[in-house]
């Protein structure tokens, strides 16, 4: 072989080479990733009943949920829990009764504390003052990955306090579940705005000094 033939040779080795680099980076430049998709999910259509508890109040619970004894150790007799089961949801729902202002005071910012012991996770916390003439009380939203998204606390000041807090049985994403949580939010707020103590359903309205 001639030396012009070896470096005729030469020289489109050499090409051959340029071009695939040249192909080759194109593509990883053309190269985009997929954003993360999350599966479709189907929400039902929205629907009440009304719950009567033996614990001194009454309210609306979506059809596609069902409400058990709080089987925890240590739960309370009224402790409740509201299943979600088509999202693997549960409303952990807590009812006491208050003796005294002091006592109210303690109950109030015990659910404070409980709310805000989740800012090592939590983006930011909402809150949202909630008035109706049988209740007032207090809805905590907490942004970020935290373990509970939802917090709430109602009373009369008089003789009831009930204070409920939403977790997913599931760890989760918290773009993922960010659909499935709006929906139950207005489940709880429908919740509470039909919320009625013993006291306001028999027409008595007793108050502590």
């Amino acid at each position: 072989m001639s030396k012009l033939q070896i470096r005729n040779c030469e020289l489109g080795i050499l090409m051959l080479m340029i071009l695939f680099l040249f192909f080759f980076s194109s593509c990883e430049q053309d190269y985009t990733p997929k954003p993360r998709g999350f599966q479709r999910i189907e929400l039902p259509k929205k629907e009440y009943k009304k719950f009567e508890s033996d614990c001194h109040f009454s309210f609306d619970i979506p059809v596609y949920s069902n409400i058990t004894p709080d089987d925890y150790p240590g739960a309370q007799q009224c402790w409740l829990n509201l299943h979600f089961e088509p999202f693997n949801a549960t409303l952990h729902l807590s009812y006491n009764s208050v003796k005294n202002n002091i006592d109210l005071i303690k109950m109030t910012e015990d659910s404070r504390t409980l709310v805000y012991k989740h800012t090592v996770k939590a983006d930011e916390i909402y809150e949202t003052f909630i008035s109706n003439k049988y209740l007032h009380g207090m809805l905590y939203e907490l942004s970020g990955n935290t373990a509970t998204n939802f917090q709430f606390y109602v009373t009369d000041s008089a003789q009831n306090f009930l204070r409920g807090s939403l977790y997913f049985n599931v760890r989760t994403n918290n773009d993922s579940i960010a659909p499935v949580l709006n929906f139950i939010k207005n489940d709880v707020v429908k919740m509470i705005e039909s919320l009625r103590w013993d006291e306001y359903k028999s027409g008595n309205k007793n108050t502590h000094n």
